[in-house]
């Protein structure tokens, strides 16, 4: 019995010191993992105290990176830029940072009854258009890749370019000044919302839309249907190709191959002119120009626009189309035209005549110093070419060679195509064109669109 006894507190005594190793593993592995988390913690604070170069406590990674390409902006040594290697595909490695995002003040631009803008203070989006947004039209990349630029002019203010006025006052000088400055904040505005997370890789395919004239270091972005051809005109008459505007014909203006294009540069040249030329793009009220582009292209005779475009329209959304439409492509219906836009399987590709302005001059890769208006074209573009340094004598010219029989395209002509059209389909135009709308400050054009 006694032995008994002896043997079971043997027994227990083996069993603790079987156990007494767990709990000592179990203190040392708890202790172990209490000191990998001091020292995270540490490295952390040490982090936030001691921030890296160009980061700010409470700034997000998107306002660092402008940030930094504002202090390399303001140091800006343009000779640096003109001998740079390139990178695989033709990539230069640039320092010139991409179009500024500014931050976000309440700046306002009053509405006027020429440019149909709004109130910039005004502006809002809907949950329905935010989605839209999101599924915007991408900005297509091509090879032959160009370093993003950003601009070196700004508008002048109306003290130092009082004695370049010319026939401005200096009220007028100021006030256009201060449109055109609240635009190109308002654009960037947009950009650092909408399109902030697209690269900031300029192609030769970006550029391909843009015009140069080197003697007065002009770039300048076709937007058809927001004078554009006088446009062509007047850059003409500015590189010496002609004495005057009025004798220039259609024909030469668009298929002469007088005006040279920016993609037609290398690298290096390409790069230099979107540094250092001012950069302009005229636009219009958007489904005012599709109208217009519209009536232009299918309502007169147009062989090569009704053979392209015409046939494959009337073949796809006309029911019972006759012989002769189908073989010569006119007589193509705006609802026809409404329904090919809409269309996300087009029988045939879009056309620069109809595609979205900010598609066209990509205003969020490049930095345009003067965004004009159609609705007030002849204004502006003369305070442009006074800014420029044109010759006195040197006015945008205003007369219409193509159907000069036609009436101009006017909002209430627009509002008449689109009675044609469904309430859906009306919406769904206007959708397609909402970043235009947005981008450069169009107000609704029918009061039941939202």
């Amino acid at each position: 019995m006694l032995w008994m006894k002896w043997k079971m507190v043997v027994d227990s005594l083996r069993g603790r010191r079987r156990r007494l190793p767990c709990s000592i593993w179990f203190l040392l592995l708890f202790a172990a993992g209490g000191l990998v988390l001091f020292i995270h913690q540490q490295d952390l604070s040490e982090m936030v105290q001691q921030p890296g170069p160009g980061v700010k406590l409470g700034s997000t990674p998107r306002q660092s990176r402008e940030t930094l390409s504002t202090q390399e902006r303001e140091r800006g040594k343009p000779e640096a830029y003109l001998d740079l290697p390139a990178g695989p595909d033709g990539i230069l490695s640039s320092p010139i940072p991409p179009m500024q995002f500014p931050h976000f003040e309440k700046s306002r631009l009053t509405a006027t009854p020429e440019s149909r803008e709004q109130d910039i203070g005004s502006l809002r989006v809907s949950k329905r258009h935010r989605k839209l947004l999101k599924t915007s039209p991408p900005i297509n990349h091509t090879n032959n890749n160009v370093s993003s630029a950003s601009s070196s002019s700004s508008i002048p203010s109306s003290s130092s370019s009082a004695s370049g006025s010319g026939s401005f006052s200096l009220e007028s000088w100021k006030r256009l000044s201060d449109v055109l400055e609240a635009r190109r904040q308002l654009m960037k505005e947009m950009c650092a919302k909408y399109k902030s997370s697209i690269s900031r890789t300029i192609t030769r395919h970006h550029v391909k839309h843009l015009f140069v004239e080197d003697k007065y270091k002009l770039l300048y972005c076709q937007v058809p249907k927001a004078g554009c051809s006088n446009w062509k005109r007047t850059l003409m008459v500015l590189a010496g190709l002609a004495p005057n505007t009025q004798s220039i014909k259609h024909d030469t203006v668009h298929y002469g191959h007088h005006l040279k294009k920016l993609d037609s540069f290398d690298r290096q040249g390409i790069m230099h002119r979107l540094e250092t030329y001012t950069k302009v793009m005229f636009v219009r009220e958007p489904l005012e120009r599709m109208v217009s582009a519209y009536r232009d292209k299918f309502e007169n005779p147009n062989n090569y626009y009704h053979s392209l475009f015409g046939k494959p329209i009337i073949s796809k959304y006309r029911e019972n189309p006759s012989w002769a439409a189908l073989k010569t492509g006119s007589g193509v219906t705006f609802k026809e035209f409404v329904q090919y836009l809409l269309d996300v399987h087009r029988p045939v590709g879009m056309d620069i005549h109809w595609e979205q302005a900010n598609q066209l001059c990509n205003p969020c890769l490049i930095d345009y110093d003067f965004i004009g208006k159609f609705e007030n074209m002849e204004e502006e573009s003369n305070f442009l070419l006074r800014w420029t340094g044109a010759p006195p004598n040197l006015t945008l010219p205003s007369f219409k060679d193509r159907n000069p029989n036609d009436k101009r395209t006017s909002m209430q002509i627009t509002q008449k195509y689109f009675s044609q059209v469904s309430t859906l389909e009306r919406q769904r135009i206007y959708d397609f064109y909402y970043m235009d709308y947005l981008m450069f400050n169009y107000s609704k054009p029918f009061k039941d669109l939202y």
